[in-house]
């Protein structure tokens, strides 16, 4: 019939325990069209987990062949295919290949639609014992030092609660670096291997962590961090309000811009941050770049 399309279905998958499945996912794995599948090998091992038998189409879908392969699912899409994506573990295109797919979709008046399941950066969320009306997640940071170092200065002042993966050979140079930009004594949770047989999460200062860390750990890893407290007049000595704007200056924004935006965060006058910034230059040596005050 001319103008009916597929539906393109983003399945979440247990990130850990197989119970944890939906009821819903074993009847779409049995009868959607195609499955995408990060890993096929992985998806033998979860249907076998759940009993079921797919009888549709099994094609890969990962980094490496996401952009050539979007268009054919597509294709199968418009044809009225009943599409299933589905990654390693937990929701499809969050850190995972899948917008790509969703975006192609939805540009051809497509039809997507989901089955929920388990997610990493809620479960840790829930358990990190860290502010939950608020947060952000930002995925994996930066390999490279001084890449992570950028990212992380410029949610330094992030009030909202902070959620990152992170590989476990690379956790502990990134909570040392945020131990660094966020500050020695921000709370944090390093939540490993959740709902595995070793689950574990540990919570405490970011120094503490990431000494913790230097030991060498295991595992599917995720971060919580607190978000940074508000300031209130009393509370910002000249020395933070230097650093806040250097992160500010460290992202692009200008002196006079980020000595005002301070200010006004801080609830003091610029005169005052500006005279906190010139101390911090003659510390360290330098002049400040701008000549006078705001």
């Amino acid at each position: 019939m001319v103008g009916v399309t597929g539906t393109l279905v983003l399945a979440g998958t247990p990130i850990g325990d197989t119970a944890d499945a939906p009821p819903r996912l074993a009847a779409e794995l049995a009868a959607a069209d195609v499955i995408a599948a990060e890993d096929t090998r992985r998806l033998r091992r979860l249907t076998q987990a759940l009993d079921v038998r797919p009888s549709g189409r099994v094609v890969s879908y990962f980094e490496g062949n996401e952009s050539a392969r979007t268009p054919e699912l597509v294709e199968s899409l418009a044809q009225g295919a009943r599409v299933l994506l589905v990654t390693d573990a937990g929701m499809p295109s969050v850190s995972d290949p899948g917008y790509r797919l969703v975006a192609a979709a939805v540009e051809r008046g497509i039809t997507v639609t989901a089955v929920p399941g388990p997610s990493a950066v809620l479960t840790a969320l829930a358990v990190s014992g860290l502010p939950v009306d608020r947060f952000c997640f930002e995925g994996f940071p930066p390999r490279k030092a001084g890449e992570r170092l950028t990212r992380l200065r410029e949610v330094a002042d992030e009030r909202r609660t902070l959620v990152w993966f992170e590989a476990p050979h690379r956790l502990d140079d990134t909570l040392a670096a945020m131990a660094e930009v966020f500050g020695a004594d921000r709370r944090a949770a390093v939540c490993r291997e959740l709902t595995k047989t070793y689950e574990e999460v540990r919570r405490g200062p970011l120094a503490e962590l990431a000494a913790w860390a230097a030991e060498g750990v295991r595992g599917e890893i995720t971060i919580v961090v607190e978000g940074a407290p508000a300031p209130g007049p009393d509370e910002a000595g000249p020395a933070e309000l230097a650093r806040r704007v250097a992160v500010r200056e460290e992202a692009g924004e200008r002196r006079k811009e980020a000595i005002a935006a301070v200010a006004q965060e801080a609830g003091v006058p610029k005169r005052q941050v500006f005279d906190a910034v010139v101390a911090a230059k003659n510390v360290t040596g330098s002049t400040p770049r701008e000549g006078k005050a705001p």
